[in-house]
């Protein structure tokens, strides 16, 4: 999983979690590949029994506010998942310059792959409050307008910030109320 400091501890509460592609690469670029990450958050959701209470995916890295029982093994189980159906996404649109760097870039003691997708690590951070979390979603809703992409956060696509403007996003999310 990583050699994080950050720690899933309390359960019971949402955490902050931020995950990002290897060196960065901007595979969330392809929609193919979002989609993984969007299959993957729904699985988690209606198979796992996990609460996604807020997410965003930019071009090499995702948040997400999530809840649940064993959720560090069920993100670690998940990652690795979707993993292995980026790298067959990657191989079947023929992107074999980032397959090269994916194999490239894969940390030493990483053995048992030849690609390595994620960059060690979840940092997972507890929100023990309403205020907390709703801090976090804003952030995370506020990301893509940050970075210049839209001018309002609900305009980005791969965002649950429509979802609390009463609209549908792709996937379906628990709105969170405090």
């Amino acid at each position: 999983m990583g050699r994080s400091r950050y720690k899933i501890h309390e359960e019971h509460y949402p955490y902050f979690i931020t995950s990002s592609i290897i060196d960065y690469l901007p595979l969330f670029t392809f929609p193919e590949v979002a989609d993984v990450i969007l299959e993957v958050l729904t699985f988690l959701q209606e198979k796992r029994d996990v609460k996604l209470y807020a997410y965003v995916i930019m071009e090499n890295h995702i948040h997400f506010i999530l809840e649940g029982n064993n959720l560090k093994k069920k993100l670690r189980l998940s990652k690795s998942f979707a993993a292995n159906r980026i790298i067959n996404v990657l191989k079947n649109r023929g992107k074999s310059k980032i397959l090269d760097r994916l194999k490239w870039s894969k940390l030493k003691h990483k053995k048992h792959i030849i690609h390595q997708v994620w960059a060690e690590g979840l940092h997972p951070i507890q929100l023990t409050s309403v205020e907390m979390v709703n801090q976090k979603m804003e952030y995370i809703h506020m990301n893509p307008v940050k970075r210049g992409y839209v001018y309002l956060p609900e305009h980005w696509r791969y965002s649950s910030a429509r979802d609390y403007l009463g609209g549908d996003g792709l996937i379906p999310i628990t709105l969170f109320g405090g």
